[in-house]
């Protein structure tokens, strides 16, 4: 079985929430869905689920790796595990 893997990503991964109605996430690799109510992307820190209403996609920077969401922002989840070597590992040695 064969595993895609997703682009390295470029630069640091940030999240800016402005008043649940812009977001502007960093380090994006990819977008793996998108529709109205939600959106999956492929961070440096792993896959983020979106949820909300009316969700546009007003920017997206493949070369810079920056994407800004607008409409009004529900939720937002790391849906897997952070990249190896995280805080919670070094504290469980």
């Amino acid at each position: 079985m064969h595993i895609e893997e997703k682009a390295a990503p470029k630069g640091p991964h940030t999240l800016i929430l402005e008043e649940r109605k812009r977001l502007t996430v960093t380090g994006v690799t990819d977008v793996d869905s998108f529709a109205q109510d939600g959106m999956t992307v492929y961070t440096g820190m792993g896959r983020l689920s979106l949820r909300g209403q009316d969700l546009r996609i007003d920017r997206l920077d493949t070369e810079t790796g920056e994407l800004t969401v607008t409409g009004a922002i529900w939720a937002m989840v790391y849906t897997d595990e952070r990249p190896k070597g995280g805080v919670f590992k070094r504290l469980m040695r």
